[in-house]
């Protein structure tokens, strides 16, 4: 079921556990093996649980971690709340507790980075953003210093090491896929990634020599930051997708 894009794993044992499964007719039991020629149905009470899920849009600040509590970091989900929800958010969602079980971020911003931030109750939009055949691609500013280089970085910088952001680094072993990395002021880099390894952006600088000092996401896929204000969030609107 998740294969095919219906649900995530997790929903997908929900469903079954509910009895909202049937497999050539017959209410499907948890294990059961599934071929490319059985037919799958799905009861609408799953529909309809799966249509009340949602997905937030956060501008994350700085000094809050994207997943769980950690080293007494506050965690980003916690700005969830009526208090936050931007005031000019054009989805018609009506924020509900309820909205929060559940909610899981979808790739990560490190404590020290701020821009867009995907937390989401549905399975399907974790799959498409964090997923292993995942193709959304991400985009960031990146300021930057080279040595003692904090003006005119892009002067500076030799042009062989700006190949090298593009293809031919590798972290933890693994050669990372090609990225478009360009100058998008003298100071900044414009990064566009297809693959979010743990604090990758940064070890790719210094890997070249550079240092990040501020760091931005600014789109995921289709979906722009835009005005949403540092802190606040909202929700992703109906037929806006990745």
């Amino acid at each position: 079921m998740a294969e095919l894009g219906l649900c995530s794993r997790r929903e997908a044992d929900e469903w079954i556990a509910q009895g909202w499964v049937r497999v050539n007719g017959q209410v499907a039991a948890m294990g059961l093996q599934v071929g490319p020629h059985d037919r799958i149905d799905v009861d609408r009470a799953a529909q309809g649980q799966q249509r009340q899920q949602v997905t937030i849009l956060l501008h994350k600040p700085m000094g809050y971690v994207s997943g769980q509590a950690e080293d007494g970091h506050t965690p980003a989900v916690a700005l969830i709340n009526p208090r936050m929800h931007w005031k000019d958010d054009p989805s018609r969602t009506r924020f509900a507790p309820a909205q929060l079980r559940g909610l899981a971020p979808c790739g990560r911003l490190d404590i020290d980075s701020v821009g867009l931030l995907v937390l989401t109750q549905d399975g399907r939009v974790a799959r498409q953003l964090i997923g292993e055949d995942s193709t959304v691609d991400k985009e960031y500013l990146v300021r930057v210093q080279y040595g003692e280089r904090t003006l005119d970085v892009r002067s500076a910088f030799p042009a062989d090491k700006l190949a090298l952001l593009n293809h031919g680094l590798s972290l933890d072993g693994q050669p990372l896929k090609p990225a478009l990395v360009e100058w998008q002021n003298p100071e900044q880099l414009r990064f566009v990634l297809r693959e979010g390894k743990k604090r990758q952006i940064r070890r790719m600088c210094e890997q070249v020599g550079l240092k990040v000092v501020g760091l931005k996401r600014i789109r995921i896929g289709q979906v722009l930051l835009g005005k949403l204000p540092p802190g606040q969030w909202r929700y992703l609107a109906p037929g806006e997708t990745f």
